[in-house]
């Protein structure tokens, strides 16, 4: 019992070839050849921007993350980001969707690669999609399970992302 309290119910493997995240719920996997950038997320409006407590990850290409991810953090990383889409949907002015329209979007996915993506997979493409769109990030993590300080987190990240280049 005490093993089951004490262990960590998040942890990252950072390598020179990859980051990966590790949770009760399974997990996903990233090269860093496959992240363009990675930042602290912010919501702006009339030029005046707000830091969220989340660390953005944007990705070239969507294919080897989408088929790899396990499905419960996928469905866990709809639910718990969500609320960024909204608040991004919320002091967007120029915005032509409709809240309704994107939050479940499970049409079918193509992927550069010609890959379709249906179901669950399709709405975490689609979700990464409006994301990038609206945010400048295709996925997040929170602040509240990493071990030191958002601006400390990207910087490691981004400390191995160049040892890999």
């Amino acid at each position: 019992m005490i093993k089951i309290i004490t262990t960590p119910s998040v942890s990252f493997t950072l390598t020179f070839m990859h980051c990966q995240y590790h949770s009760r719920y399974g997990g996903w996997a990233t090269t860093w050849h496959n992240v363009t950038h990675i930042g602290h997320a912010t919501v702006g409006t009339q030029g005046w921007h707000t830091s969220l407590p989340w660390i953005g990850i944007r990705l070239k290409s969507y294919d080897n993350f989408i088929s790899s991810i396990c499905p419960r953090v996928a469905s866990r990383l709809l639910l718990e980001q969500r609320v960024l889409l909204i608040m991004a949907l919320k002091y967007s002015v120029d915005s032509h969707h409709q809240l309704e329209d994107i939050l479940f979007d499970d049409s079918p996915f193509i992927t550069q690669d010609g890959e379709q993506f249906i179901g669950l997979q399709a709405m975490l493409a689609n979700r990464m999609r409006y994301n990038r769109e609206l945010l400048g990030f295709d996925f997040f993590i929170a602040d509240d399970v990493i071990d030191r300080p958002i601006a400390d987190f990207i910087g490691l990240l981004r400390r191995y992302k160049a040892a890999a280049a």
